[in-house]
């Protein structure tokens, strides 16, 4: 460890309160975080460590700081996310990122952008008339998008909202669903409802729906359609067809602006038939007017565990690549056999190998 070094940030009299929170459990949490020393004293917060980890930490308590002063603070993910990129030096404009706001009805506040790649993903969508959002569920893709396509509709730039899924079933077969059409559809569009219900009065929300400004619809049902002056998201993706994603690619009228959004881990299609998403990155991704933004775990905006989720099955993915898959071993008497088709032919042990038969 090198000589230590302190610094001291100036406050007034009300934000050294707020600051420091009860039992000064706000200043403990900054001490973890930048393995810190800070010592509150009248009106002041002296620092003490090594040098770049003071400097951090102060960076990081001047970030806070200017926006209570101005913005009303910043949310906890916010906070873990301004010192995780302090403390990994990313060099990120946080008062340009956390000072975008989409106004809504419901949210006083209006929703703003949590991470550097939510602030490009707005940034892109108010720029270009179609985006795509490629990365891990709680990231924001969803959420983020209707927010843009309510307050387009609220400031009169979009006449309406339409709402659009693929109907596939993610890993298991639900079998026949009652009721009609909208019936049916209903839970593929579960995710959408709750964003449009978080932003909009419920009953502001139906009769939006009930008079069409907002329409819910399977993908299936956008063939012949123009749309004109409407806001249109295309959620889930990942699971079109190239000739799916084509055709509602090919929908987008005058003053209308469309995104894209999906998982290209978690694609739900049949074996050997290529993701539509994956296609029109490829094919796409050099057009004037279409932007396509990732996101990664460090966006996910959920429970803080599910970016250890993704992290997890990332690792086990590339795991899996690495290692070839080995052969099944069974145990017979106490010795370790294996399946007879498992046995190439010139093993040493193909002639012990034990073959598996059904029981009669």
């Amino acid at each position: 460890m090198g000589a230590l070094s302190e610094q001291i940030v100036e406050l007034s009299a009300s934000e050294i309160l707020d600051f420091c929170g009860k039992n000064d459990e706000k200043l403990r949490e900054l001490e973890t975080q930048f393995d810190v020393k800070i010592v509150p004293r009248g009106t002041t917060l002296k620092v003490i460590g090594d040098q770049p980890k003071v400097e951090q930490a102060c960076r990081l308590i001047e970030h806070l700081l200017n926006f209570s002063r101005t913005k009303n603070g910043l949310t906890k993910r916010q906070i873990r996310y301004a010192v995780e990129s302090i403390k990994q030096e990313r060099g990120e404009d946080l008062n340009r990122i956390f000072s975008d706001r989409v106004t809504l009805p419901l949210k006083k506040r209006g929703v703003a952008p949590m991470t550097a790649h939510q602030k490009h993903y707005l940034d892109a969508i108010r720029r270009c008339d179609i985006v795509f959002a490629i990365g891990p569920a709680g990231t924001g893709k969803t959420y983020l998008a209707m927010a843009m396509a309510v307050h387009y509709l609220i400031s009169n730039q979009v006449r309406r909202i339409i709402l659009v899924r693929p109907a596939v079933e993610a890993g298991e077969k639900l079998g026949f669903l009652p009721g009609d059409i909208a019936a049916k559809f209903d839970p593929f569009v579960r995710p959408l409802y709750d964003a449009l219900y978080d932003m909009v009065d419920p009953e502001r929300a139906r009769q939006l729906i009930e008079n069409g400004t907002v329409e819910i619809a399977p993908l299936a049902f956008m063939r012949g359609r123009t749309l004109n002056s409407a806001f249109v998201i295309l959620d889930e993706g990942q699971n079109t067809s190239i000739e799916q994603m084509k055709m509602f690619l090919t929908r987008l009228g005058n003053d209308s602006k469309a995104v894209i959004t999906g998982d290209i881990t978690q694609i739900d299609l049949p074996a050997g038939k290529e993701s539509g998403l994956v296609h029109a990155h490829r094919v796409l991704g050099e057009i004037e007017g279409i932007e396509f933004v990732h996101f990664d775990e460090t966006d996910v905006v959920r429970h803080e565990l599910i970016q250890k989720i993704i992290r997890a099955y990332d690792a086990a993915e590339r795991a899996s690549v690495l290692q070839p898959e080995l052969p099944l071993n069974y145990r017979r008497n106490g010795r370790p056999e294996m399946l007879a088709e498992d046995a190439s032919s010139d093993d040493s042990v193909a002639s012990e190998a034990v073959k598996i038969l059904p029981q009669r």
